[in-house]
């Protein structure tokens, strides 16, 4: 792997003007500000749940002290949020109901009509978001074509509104049968609603997510009104205190596919804010294999409240147009509620230093998915919490630096911790001294590892090929040792790794997806209406994009999802304007190119059709500095040394400490040893030895046998 020199992001910024990049997690609330000068500043500080604006103002406030700037001196501030997401699964969401047509109220809970786990008598499915009472019938029709089969009645939306005022009903999702041909009715029981109600939040499902598909379409556009007067009332009330604090910068929101948006449109439409702190780092981890010239990578976030794994293939990490939220089964497709948006594909397990270690009725050590979160915290935390947790363990086991935890903002009580975890882990099963912490460090790796295997397996790939970046408060205290694990020989540990997922904010481009599903056969293909409808895309893309991108090039890519005619799903392929022609003999290469690198074969004589069409408009990537400079190469030696139980060795041994803003680019160290910062620490196992790179990044390298 090649060395270069650290990249500095030079887009979507104002001149002279510093950024903000704040992410909300379970756990902590990460704030990154860079400087007119490439300089950066970062503050951790725990989630405030109950008013999360309040945990952001004050890690706004520390950075700023930190870097010695004014809210004045802030050009434009990204935001990422889990709220959504956790609005969904705690049922935190607003009462919601549904119109739609008369005879379909039901599709909600009907789904895909099979069983994802199909030996389980017992079997939990994720509650409709909406209960039946408050879905609620409306006489209309439209064919697939988009014709009105039976025109819309208005008096059965009229009857929808004494439901709606007795039942105290917030939001309202609307989502007919083929709207996303014909979103006429849609429209027309919006404006009837709003004049009777204007107070009321109200969800297009032609809007959110105007495919084929019935059953997505409408759960799609049910979570989006479910939590929408939530994300509308934070995002307001965000933009208010940071007004109140001197900012009148532009508000930037970081979307599931990795890209950003407009605050309006954030709010307009929250469910594209599920995966957006994940996405950050996914952005991470492309720029770091760019720039170290990685090609195929394995990236690892780990947190207070989940880990999160992904695949990036040529510097661009696996992408999706569905996304499951609150699986009654966590690794079970079809268990959770789908949502149908751009999204970067990855697994969350419940595995993050908040994680809650147990022993259950059958013996077994079970770490998460329940997290310690922010309120109480692990035990260590001094905070009320009671029960021992993946970060309590990692404490015990001399992996943290008291004193240098949060930058010394937290005091950490290791006593405690110690007692927590003999008291519910090494009494139950009769592990003495650390014992208990290391086999609670165990299982959780072990999890990780086995998450990551099946996650690579699905997909064909092979793990172990894979070079790791780690990055998230817990990431790099683990990674050596789920390296060990899934046999990969080389780890990246960026700078400012544990708010990771906060400075891939400030790499991601403004970007914004629009997508329309318009079947048709390439046989009978109307090469006219499908460039209108691009161009009708385009159009939309670039009012998002103008506010978000300013004057900015933007690039267009587009997709088209075909299948052969008569099966149950399409394929995503990769087109362009040009194969846009009235024999439709480009798209038809382009299909079978793409079907035969998926199966390995064509299917002669068979009718190929396209179903849904997507264009994404985006900025730029970040530019690379790269000054021709070579590495000093030297070994980095500390007299200073830490008790930590080695989980290679099996045995406590003696670590070098070492303080990471000490070590220079050609720093060269021997494991065992700690890398120690104020947001993580870096844990080099005995098994590895580590340099530091031109872009002073961590490297770790599996030692020779």
């Amino acid at each position: 792997m090649a060395d270069g020199s650290r990249s500095t992001t030079r887009f979507l910024s104002v001149k002279n003007k510093a950024r903000l990049a704040v992410d909300i997690g379970g756990t902590f609330t990460d704030v990154v500000l860079e400087t007119a000068q490439g300089a950066r500043f970062t503050a951790k500080v725990l989630t405030t749940p109950q008013a999360p604006e309040e945990g952001v103002l004050t890690g706004v406030k520390e950075a700023l002290a930190k870097a010695g700037l004014a809210a004045g001196d802030i050009g434009v501030i990204i935001h990422g949020t889990t709220l959504a997401t956790n609005a969904l699964i705690e049922r935190r969401g607003a009462k919601t109901a549904l119109l739609t047509t008369e005879g379909h109220r039901d599709s909600l809970e009907m789904a895909y009509e099979n069983r994802f786990e199909q030996y389980d008598i017992n079997i939990d499915r994720p509650k409709p978001l909406v209960p039946r009472w408050l879905r609620l019938p409306v006489r209309e029709r439209m064919n697939k074509d988009g014709a009105a089969l039976i025109a819309l009645d208005e008096a059965s939306v009229s009857a929808c509104l004494p439901v709606l005022e007795v039942e105290g009903v917030e939001s309202v999702a609307i989502g007919y049968l083929h709207a996303y041909a014909n979103p006429a009715h849609e429209i027309r029981t919006a404006e009837i609603l709003s004049a009777a109600r204007p107070d009321l939040s109200i969800t297009l499902a032609s809007e959110v997510a105007p495919e084929i598909r019935e059953f997505e379409r409408l759960s799609t556009a049910v979570a989006n009104a479910y939590v929408r007067p939530l994300m509308e009332r934070y995002l307001h009330r965000l933009e208010r205190d940071l007004k109140s604090l001197g900012f009148e910068c532009g508000l930037l929101l970081i979307t599931s596919g990795g890209g950003l948006t407009t605050l309006e449109t954030a709010a307009r439409f929250p469910i594209r804010l599920v995966e957006s702190g994940p996405a950050g780092g996914a952005v991470l981890a492309a720029a770091i294999a760019r720039e170290a010239h990685a090609h195929r990578l394995l990236s690892f976030d780990m947190g207070g409240t989940t880990a999160k794994i992904c695949l990036i293939d040529n510097y661009e990490p696996m992408t999706a147009r569905t996304f499951e939220v609150d699986r009654a089964y966590r690794f079970k497709k079809g268990s959770g509620l789908p949502v149908r948006i751009p999204v970067i594909e990855m697994v969350e397990i419940g595995a993050g230093g908040g994680s809650i270690a147990h022993v259950d009725a059958l013996g077994r050590l079970q770490a998460g998915p329940e997290s310690a979160g922010s309120e109480p915290g692990p035990v260590v935390y001094g905070r009320g919490g009671a029960r021992p947790t993946v970060t309590d363990a990692d404490a015990v086991l001399g992996k943290i630096t008291p004193e240098r935890f949060a930058g010394g903002a937290i005091a950490l009580d290791l006593e405690a911790g110690r007692a927590a975890i003999a008291r519910d882990v090494g009494g139950p099963l009769k592990f003495h001294g650390p014992l208990g912490a290391y086999a609670i460090s165990e299982i959780v790796d072990e999890n990780m590892a086995a998450a990551a295997r099946a996650h690579a397996i699905e997909r064909g790939e092979d793990v172990a090929a894979r070079v790791m970046i780690a990055f998230g408060g817990a990431a790099p205290l683990h990674a050596a040792r789920l390296a060990e694990k899934l046999a990969i020989g080389e780890i990246i540990i960026p700078a400012d790794a544990g708010v990771g997922s906060a400075v891939g904010f400030l790499l991601a481009p403004a970007a914004f997806e629009v997508v329309r599903s318009r079947p048709m056969r390439l046989d009978a293909f109307d090469a006219g209406a499908v460039s209108a409808l691009i161009d009708e895309m385009r159009e939309e893309a670039a009012v998002v994009l103008k506010a978000a991108a300013g004057d900015a090039p933007l690039t267009e890519t587009l997709q088209a999802y075909m299948r052969y005619r008569g099966q149950g799903h399409e394929i995503s392929v990769a087109i362009d304007r040009s194969m846009i022609e009235p024999t439709g003999e480009k798209l038809r290469s382009a299909f079978e190119a793409a079907y035969v690198k998926l199966y390995g074969r064509t299917i002669p004589d068979m009718e190929i059709e396209v179903l849904t069409w997507s264009l994404t408009l985006s900025g730029p990537r970040p530019h690379e500095e790269k000054p021709a400079q070579k590495l000093r190469v030297r070994r980095a030696v500390s007299d200073e040394k830490r008790t930590v139980f080695d989980a290679t060795a099996g045995k406590e041994m003696q670590y070098a400490l070492h303080e990471r803003t000490a070590l220079s680019p050609g720093d060269m160290l021997e494991g065992p040893a700690l890398l120690v910062e104020d947001q993580t620490t870096t844990v080099v196992t005995s098994a590895f030895d580590a340099r530091i790179d031109m872009r002073g990044n961590i490297i770790l390298e599996r030692k020779s046998a």
